[in-house]
């Protein structure tokens, strides 16, 4: 046989999705956009993602006594995460079609008491979540979303800066001209984390006997609007994030950019895919988890058992006499695709050992399946079976699914890890699998609309047809 006919590459997707698709990929970043916009930290990503789910006909698992077959429930974890699925015809003990994205971003938060005056300025003090490159986080507009409590315990929602005619925020920086000692620090150090203040106010409160009169102004204005003080800041939790819309990148209208968009374009194709679902032979759902960023820890992170009782929930609401046994039957036949973003190949970094060519994933060339991720060594990875790797890729393939996979960067470059670990850790298989991203953890993050609609058809093609 020639060369040809025994070699492979990956085309591109705009290619092989066609005319007639490509236009359906256009139309479907518009309600992501608009997606991105409205959700832009984990609580507001549950909520919008709970008023979709409640229009479409999905009920709280809580108001649910009994499971049948094509029930549609959701369960709320702690304000910060979700679970939605849609029971199937076989029994759950065959196990559940998954798929798991995080919905927690890169950013700065309030530190529990943030507020000070310095020279006539009143500032906030931070503590950045997540990785990222602190530099970037400077000299943009910031917006302040979140939640704080009064004295009697009332919750206060927090949005400022994103309606037109809000105020925003921002982090100051040191001009160009008197940067010179600051240029020598490394990288990391070229803002520090301490550093980091928001830039909160700026006009003295008319009161001789006030000592910090713009602190004095900042508080009144924040007691006026919502009814609290300064000692209403050490229980809060109020988060800084870039104040800009989503909007088209490329002359072509081709690509998207936005803040957040790891991992909340795999959280919106995952719930578009769940949405569409019709009539599934095997119990569909979808994780939403927090705290991914910072090790997927807390009770709210992919490590909660919370999540697992969910799953139990769905076996034992609809299976009479289930028992223990039939949770971990059940656990062991469930397929999962850890729907995290992956690194796009970056051709203005061409920096040897970065990323290895051949095995990079790219923008534009569809949706990204990743055997394992971790870092170095695999260390920390779930490193997902050649049987479950080729199960899925046959699925995509019948479907027509454009798909890619790739590493997360050269071997001795650094890597990352997803929820998939966690996951596997229940006996499921799971690999990774989500669109490839320009400028990760940045403010402004780069995707194709291309490979989010790639996520889409992908994530569909699993849940509904993985395993029949």
């Amino acid at each position: 046989m020639s060369e040809k006919k025994l070699s492979f590459t990956f085309d591109n997707a705009w290619t092989k999705l066609g005319k007639s698709a490509s236009k359906k990929a256009l139309k479907f970043a518009e309600g992501y956009k608009e997606f991105l916009n409205d959700a832009k930290t984990e609580r507001e990503c549950v909520t919008v993602m709970v008023d979709v789910l409640n229009k479409k006909g999905y009920k709280d698992l809580d108001q649910v006594k009994a499971l049948k077959e094509g029930d549609k429930v959701y369960r709320i974890i702690k304000e910060k995460g979700l679970v939605a699925a849609v029971m199937g015809k076989r029994p759950v003990t065959d196990g559940i079609n998954l798929l798991g994205a995080h919905i927690d971003s890169p950013r700065t938060d309030l530190k529990p008491m943030p507020l000070y005056e310095s020279d006539d300025m009143a500032f906030l003090k931070t503590h950045y979540y997540g990785g990222i490159k602190k530099y970037q986080f400077t000299t943009i507009p910031l917006s302040m979303h979140g939640i704080i409590f009064n004295e009697r315990g009332e919750k206060k929602t927090i949005s400022i800066g994103e309606e037109p005619g809000d105020p925003v925020f921002t982090i100051t920086e040191l001009l160009i001209h008197l940067a010179e000692t600051q240029m020598q620090r490394k990288g990391s150090q070229v803002v520090k984390g301490e550093e980091m203040n928001v830039l909160f106010a700026g006009m003295p409160i008319e009161d001789e006997d006030e000592k910090k009169k713009v602190k004095a102004m900042a508080l009144k204005l924040l007691y006026d609007k919502y009814k609290i003080t300064e000692k209403d800041f050490i229980s809060a939790e109020l988060e800084m994030v870039p104040a800009f819309k989503a909007q088209d990148v490329g002359i072509d209208r081709s690509m998207v950019g936005g803040y957040g968009q790891d991992d909340r374009v795999c959280a919106y194709t995952e719930l578009m895919a769940l949405l569409d679902v019709k009539d599934p032979e095997i119990t569909c759902a979808a994780y939403f988890t927090d705290k991914e960023e910072t090790g997927s820890n807390s009770n709210t992170g992919a490590t909660s058992r919370l999540y697992e009782n969910v799953l139990a929930e769905l076996l034992y609401k609809s299976k009479k006499n289930a028992n223990d046994m039939d949770f971990r039957t059940m656990l062991a036949n469930s397929k999962m695709l850890s729907s995290d973003v992956t690194a796009a190949f970056e051709p203005n970094y061409k920096v040897p050992d970065i990323f290895d060519k051949l095995n990079s994933t790219y923008l534009g060339k569809g949706v990204g399946i990743v055997k394992y991720s971790g870092s170095r060594g695999k260390y920390g990875c779930n490193d997902s079976s050649g049987e479950f790797f080729r199960e899925v890729v046959n699925v995509f393939d019948k479907d027509k699914v454009p798909w890619q996979t790739g590493e997360l960067g050269g071997v001795d470059a650094g890597g990352g890890g997803t929820i998939a670990v966690y996951m596997a850790q229940l006996g499921m298989d799971v690999i990774d699998c989500g669109v490839p991203v320009l400028s990760m953890h940045s403010p402004f993050e780069i995707t194709s609309k291309a490979d989010i609609y790639c996520a889409y058809l992908g994530f569909l093609a699993f849940i509904q047809k993985c395993g029949r």
